[in-house]
């Protein structure tokens, strides 16, 4: 294993033919660096400086140049700019709403074929007991500040973090333990619960940026957006803040569905809604955006991965937990050792990291660019077993974008509670087994001397601990060590004592056992893969900075070829129609650019939207049915024939072929357009 010296993390503000026919697995990184030229790793100065020591001015180059072309060639806009535009809330223009269909293609492919699971789409509104019983309506809040004077809105942590990064800048009257004090704050503020918000807040002298004013104290802001259900405004309701929970609600049916066997996987592909207190960071902090979230269910006593071989020597970034408390250091080893020593807690975590790292590569995530980071304790919900983040670097610092959570049977286990429904699994021994079991004894007379009006519920509650022993006997050891428990159902509290109940350890001969799966789930986060895909492949030509290149991959780019006749000639005319013809029913999105623009212009107009491939058609077009066909990176160009065009940009977008394979079989046109 290696160890990478790591600064404090900065809190973290179409259709393709099956591409497992012609890459395994194993090969997708492999494939992955074989394919990407070495210009697009180096151009982009983000990369040059992935040692996270960027200078400022190289941080906002790589943005400024991005968000004007984002801007300018109508990749996102705000949302109602007409009107002032709303804070948070973006529209996707043509070129990125083909980028983020393409992706979206592309990890239904690399995920819910490849992985044989079942896709849902489930209703955005939820009613307010689903929220409630799921804890998003108790706790789902960030902590926020107001200005005492002017009333204006921040969110605590940004507030702090704009604050220390600002004291950062003037070091020189500080020394060493005040600086490491300084950036570990920076790197913890993300993760302050509400004292902690406070003190900080206090000691440092935190302010309301744009007045100087004091500011209140922080308290928890919920971030759902609440609705009515129906006219009455008697039904609560709310805008999802994320897709999950229509994949538990929906357990039991797709048990069934999937033949009552385990382990199994849902997907979901959809909005969810957060109503942000300061967004911003464009497309990294918004208020509606789009989510793929996969539901992995497995027997909490196998974690187990059938194809965990398939991924257990891939090497992967990781910023373990004890490390970011003590060096900083990423730790790069394999899946499979990560597992060994349990630095990742079992396989079927570890095999989604690893499928996530090979759908991230693929589609222009650079290998530098990504790192897991795992959750620390005060960070992870009580329930969770572990938690890892795929965190990408960009010029806001490392961004997490796809969350992996082995989230134990919380989810259902309370779904099921609350709506009194059967969300659990049955699994049948091979042989009979004695298992241990709580032996519970009610006494309704007692219970219904204290607690009359609750008998049946108290009953029913204390007979089913049957099947759930450690509960059981955390009830007794209350009663015996306290003289009672105080049980709560449906709101209210009922001590229980000596002589309503009494627990016992029993053995019990069974042929299965009744369980509540768990639950691994990747949840990713898509507008922001999107935005840190296009500035990991934004830069610009050598020697020509007005020259900006997106080289997207294939698999996502918005257009697939762009058809480019040299000139408005009548007799090049009927080619541009035939080729445009054959390419889109070859299942090719291409965008034909005949302006009376020089070809060299034309090359620079499709490059910066991302378009890998161009077909040239020029005077030998006419002679012998042959174009030119370039690749965005290298600028290389072959002569290839026009019949076998649609094959062969149909491999390169499917990855089944290189750039490289392309030039050794075709002949190499030497172009001085460029």
């Amino acid at each position: 294993m290696i160890f990478i010296k790591n600064l404090i993390r900065k809190p973290s503000l179409s259709s393709f033919k099956s591409i497992s026919e012609s890459l395994t697995i194993k090969n997708f990184d492999n494939y992955y660096t074989t394919t990407t030229t070495s210009l697009n790793l180096n151009s982009n100065i983000l990369f040059n400086n992935c040692d996270n020591k960027m200078s400022i001015e190289n941080k906002e180059k790589i943005r400024a140049g991005l968000e004007d072309l984002m801007k300018r060639r109508f990749f996102i806009t705000q949302s109602f700019s007409i009107y002032g535009g709303q804070a948070g809330l973006y529209d996707y223009g043509p070129p990125g709403c083909a980028v983020k269909a393409n992706l979206i293609n592309f990890w239904r492919q690399h995920f819910v074929l490849n992985e044989d699971m079942s896709e849902v789409d489930c209703v955005s509104v939820t009613p307010e007991q689903v929220l409630k019983a799921s804890g998003h309506v108790a706790k789902f809040a960030d902590f926020m500040v107001k200005d005492e004077v002017t009333k204006a809105f921040y969110r605590a942590d940004h507030i702090l973090e704009a604050h220390i990064q600002t004291l950062l800048k003037d070091t020189s009257k500080m020394n060493k333990e005040q600086i490491e004090e300084l950036n570990f704050v920076l790197a913890k503020a993300g993760d302050y619960n509400q004292e902690q918000l406070k003190e900080a807040l206090t000691k440092y002298n935190v302010k309301a940026p744009e007045t100087g004013n004091a500011l209140t104290e922080p308290y928890p802001f919920n971030l759902m957006f609440q609705t009515q259900i129906g006219p009455s405004g008697l039904s609560t309701g709310y805008l999802r803040p994320e897709t999950a929970q229509g994949i538990f609600t929906n357990f039991g049916k797709l048990y069934e569905y999937n033949g009552k066997k385990l382990p199994f996987a849902a997907a979901q592909i959809g909005n969810a809604f957060r109503n942000e207190i300061a967004p911003r960071a464009g497309l990294l902090r918004v208020r509606e955006f789009t989510m793929a979230e996969i539901e992995h269910f497995v027997n909490p006593n196998n974690k187990t991965h059938p194809k965990f071989q398939e991924i257990k020597d891939i090497q992967a970034n990781l910023l373990s937990s004890d490390s970011q408390d003590k060096t900083s250091e990423i730790e790069v080893c394999t899946f499979g050792e990560a597992v060994q020593k349990k630095l990742i807690d079992n396989e079927t975590l570890a095999y989604f990291m690893a499928r996530t790292q090979q759908f991230l590569h693929t589609v222009g995530i650079k290998p530098a660019g990504l790192r897991f980071r795992q959750h620390q304790k005060n960070e992870m919900a009580h329930y969770a077993q572990d938690c890892w983040d795929a965190e990408i670097l960009s010029s806001y610092g490392w961004v997490e974008c796809v969350g992996h959570a082995d989230r134990s049977c919380y989810d259902l286990k309370v779904h099921a509670t609350e709506s009194k429904s059967n969300l659990s699994a049955y699994e049948e021994f091979k042989e009979p087994q004695f298992v241990d079991i709580a032996k519970v004894v009610v006494n309704p007379g007692a219970i219904s001397k204290k607690h009359r009006a609750a008998v049946s519920p108290i009953k029913k509650y204390l007979t089913e601990l049957k099947d759930d022993l450690t509960k059981a006997l955390e009830i007794q050891e209350a009663i015996t060590k306290d003289g009672s428990y105080n049980l709560v159902l449906d709101g209210n509290t009922y001590d229980i004592t000596a002589d309503m109940v009494t627990i016992s350890k029993a053995q019990e001969k069974k042929n299965g056992h009744t369980f509540f799966p768990h639950v691994i789930e990747p949840s990713f986060g898509l507008g922001r893969i999107i935005y840190s895909i296009l500035e990991q492949n934004y830069y610009t030509r050598e020697n020509d900075e007005q020259r900006g290149v997106l080289s997207l991959p294939a698999i996502i780019a918005p257009v697939k070829a762009s058809i480019l006749p040299l000139t408005s000639s009548d007799r090049i005319a009927p080619f541009v129609q035939t080729i445009s013809k054959a390419l889109k029913e070859a299942n090719i999105s291409t965008k034909v650019d005949d302006t009376g623009n020089a070809i060299g212009r034309k090359y620079a107009r499709t490059d910066e939207i991302g378009i890998p491939f161009g077909v040239t058609i020029d005077f030998q077009t006419i002679e012998d049915n042959t174009v030119t066909l370039r690749e965005r990176d290298t600028t290389k160009q072959v002569r290839i024939p026009i019949s076998e065009l649609p094959s062969t940009l149909r491999k390169l977008c499917d990855l089944t072929v290189s750039w490289s394979d392309i030039l050794k079989t075709f002949p190499i046109y030497d172009s001085q357009s460029e």
